[in-house]
């Protein structure tokens, strides 16, 4: 039942991106930094049942020391320095050959404006991009904060009204991926839904004619 937990079309352990993939380790390495604290907590626990009549002792003091703050402080460093090093990958302002999108979320569908050299498409709720190569979203919204996420591309990024976000994303592959907005934003939040098509060389150099919506 655990297993079958992890795909699935809005699954972030299923990547089918470079950003997605990065995301993912992230949560392996956080479940791996859980359960090293979790195994430290209970193995302190059974030390101090087992060895009451010592409290005080130097073996005592090393296990408290040593284990019992120290070795968090260097797994939260480590989990940290992971969250900080993905931001960084993820979330870049300009990124020179990058395909530029303007996405904006509303109650309850989200709009997408797709800059080419024909001049400006706009599409609802199907966002085109190009497999395999690097998309840069400018993510707002003009009513209430959104969220915009694509489980198996890349992390989530909030829609705030009057400022913009910007998230990288990246399809390894043609193919169709789920979206949903991530924030409670209203009565319609559960549809609040969309869809994104990476397209292979020939059909994004179609979409970007003007040959399909």
């Amino acid at each position: 039942m655990a297993v079958g937990g992890c795909s699935g079309p809005l699954s972030t352990l299923d990547a089918a991106g470079p950003a997605a993939a990065r995301v993912a380790t992230f949560w392996w390495v956080m479940l791996a930094g859980a359960t090293v604290l979790t195994v430290l907590v209970f193995a302190l626990l059974a030390l101090a049942f087992l060895r009451r009549e010592r409290e005080g002792s130097t073996t005592a003091s090393l296990w408290l020391g040593g284990l019992g703050i120290a070795m968090p402080i260097a797994v939260l460093m480590v989990l940290l320095g992971s969250a900080l090093m993905l931001g960084e990958r993820v979330i870049v302002p300009n990124l020179p050959g990058a395909v530029v999108v303007e996405a904006t979320g509303r109650q309850w569908s989200w709009e997408f404006s797709h800059r080419g050299s024909q001049g400006t498409t706009v599409t609802q709720d199907v966002l085109h991009i190009p497999a395999a190569q690097p998309v840069i979203l400018r993510i707002a919204a003009v009513d209430v904060i959104h969220s915009f996420w694509v489980p198996r591309l890349a992390g989530k990024m909030d829609a705030i009204p009057g400022h913009v976000n910007v998230l990288r994303i990246q399809a390894a592959q043609p193919g169709v991926y789920d979206g949903q907005c991530a924030e409670f934003c209203g009565r319609g939040h559960s549809a609040h839904l969309f869809r994104v098509i990476a397209h292979d060389e020939a059909g994004w150099a179609a979409f970007q004619r003007g040959e399909m919506r």
